[in-house]
């Protein structure tokens, strides 16, 4: 074990926080002091984190492997097996049937479509071989979209990564391949973006065996490019051939030992490169972070637990006839339904969405940009007609005299006819987006079902509002057409004949 004894007992207290607010189901609103690894596909995240355990347990293969964020609690123990917390319990001692169980339990969530889930798989590792750490190991950053997998794939996975990673207890592990360039790393630039000043972040460079022949990466590990505060080690995983051919992670660690103190580049960085080194930096760095947010933490559990305790004391004099509790039930109710109204319009979401159709605020976008400008765009003049009703308005304006110019009051008289045309479509638009608005209310006062009364009462007064908005939308519509109507700007650089 390293650091100090006390200390590290704070880990696995942290652990049992992290598995009460999964097995809740609940989000988890405490930021738990916690190591995120992150780095593009093949980067070796996997790899590291098998060496850490010593046994092969992770899914391989091409593509997204990694679709839902795994929280991996390594344990000092005397004896070697897994749990999950999705299967209480149960013990796993062979490592084959732990892969098995995260590939079986990511379909269950995700199907076999290759999609993400933000729903975390619980492990925790017991072994002799482990320092008390827990890593969550993120999907990675990919760019194209393969197979089934939805077009905005990478937008999904990059805000996954960072609802893990901005929070300021979280300690980013940025894993990097030293085969490809630092400054195109996708580690490094999801870190730049979530820790700007590189305080919370570790990096790891891996694939240090396979650089071209008269390239190292010395400079990068002695912190000399791009610096990060908590500086860069250098790690040697297995290759494919090593994986497949079943390579022994202890012969694997042995080998990689001794890369770093024959390679002369980083023979005088050896003490300070290789996995077992990263176990322990990482464990003490966890340990100290721990340390240092646990105060904060501590003062919001107790805030929480005040709060908690308060409102306990308000159901121990519970009594239903009492009009306080009628007041404060029906506010909820009613906040309940601007939380719902709101959410339908702007669209964040909400746990009975439909996948049939349109509704809410996407409807009336979709009224706003398809359907509106489809109206106007039907609204468009035969030019045989118009070129005989701008004639017979020349002639006309012209009176008994031969005109030698087009007269102005002419094109007036045409264009006011056509802004007139404006004015339908445009009423149209603002019924059929109250129609939505109207429909929105109803489906949200569904909750207060139990209540007629109060569902009527509340239905009324919303719609009232909403048709005195109505009311003043179309007079400024109006309004408007009339301002358009009233003063031709042919000065305008979008008028066609503007010089």
């Amino acid at each position: 074990m390293s650091g100090n004894m006390g200390m590290e007992q704070l880990i696995p207290i942290v652990n049992k926080l992290q598995d009460a607010f999964t097995q809740l189901g609940v989000h988890m609103q405490l930021d738990l002091p916690q190591i995120a690894v992150v780095g593009g596909q093949s980067a070796g995240k996997s790899s590291v984190l098998e060496n850490f355990v010593g046994r092969d347990f992770l899914p391989r293969g091409s593509g997204i492997v990694t679709r839902r964020p795994l929280i991996l609690q390594l344990i000092n123990g005397p004896v070697e097996y897994g749990e999950f917390l999705h299967k209480k319990g149960e013990k796993f001692t062979s490592f084959d049937q732990i892969r098995k169980e995260i590939e079986e339990d990511t379909e269950r969530i995700t199907g076999e479509n290759k999609g993400i889930s933000n729903l975390p798989i619980n492990l925790r590792v017991h072994s002799p071989n482990v320092l008390n750490l827990t890593l969550i190991d993120l999907p990675g950053l990919t760019k194209v979209a393969i197979g089934d997998q939805p077009a905005d794939i990478e937008s999904q996975i990059r805000s996954m990564i960072m609802t893990y990673i901005c929070k300021d207890s979280c300690l980013i592990l940025a894993v990097t391949p030293a085969n490809s360039d630092l400054a195109n790393s996708d580690a490094l630039q999801l870190s730049k973006d979530a820790d700007p000043d590189g305080v919370r972040t570790i990096g790891v460079i891996t694939k240090l065996d396979l650089m071209d022949e008269g390239t190292d990466a010395r400079d990068v590990l002695e912190n000399k490019t791009l610096p990060l505060r908590r500086g860069y080690v250098g790690v040697v995983n297995r290759s494919q051939k090593d994986i497949e051919g079943r390579k022994d992670i202890k012969a694997a660690l042995s080998a990689e030992r001794k890369f770093f103190l024959s390679h002369p580049s980083y023979r005088h960085l050896a003490e300070r490169c290789g996995t077992p080194y990263l176990q322990r930096v990482l464990n003490q760095q966890l340990t100290n972070h721990i340390r240092e947010t646990l105060p904060s933490l501590r003062d919001k559990l107790q805030k929480q637990l005040l709060s908690m305790e308060k409102e306990v004391e308000q159901y121990k004099n519970y009594r239903p006839d009492d009009p306080a509790i009628k007041t404060k039930a029906m506010l909820q109710m009613i906040q309940q339904l601007q939380n719902d109204f709101e959410r339908a319009i702007e669209g964040s979401g909400s746990a009975a969405i439909s996948t049939n159709e349109l509704s809410g605020g996407a409807k009336i976008n979709r009224l706003f940009h398809e359907r509106f400008p489809y109206e106007i765009v039907r609204m468009e003049f035969d030019e045989k007609e118009l070129r005989r009703d701008i004639a017979f308005a020349i002639r006309n304006i012209h009176g008994i005299r031969v005109g030698l110019f087009t007269p102005d009051m002419a094109f007036d008289a045409i264009v006011k006819t056509q802004i007139g045309r404006l004015k339908e479509p445009s009423l149209k638009c603002v019924d059929l987006c109250v129609a939505e608005l109207t429909n929105v209310v109803r489906t949200t006062a569904l909750k207060m079902s139990r209540y007629p009364r109060l569902q009527e009462e509340t239905e009324r007064i919303i719609t009232t509002h909403i048709r005195e908005r109505e009311q003043l939308c179309k007079e400024n519509i109006l309004l408007m057409n009339d301002c358009e109507l009233a003063y031709m700007n042919t000065n305008h650089e979008d008028f066609i004949g503007f010089a």
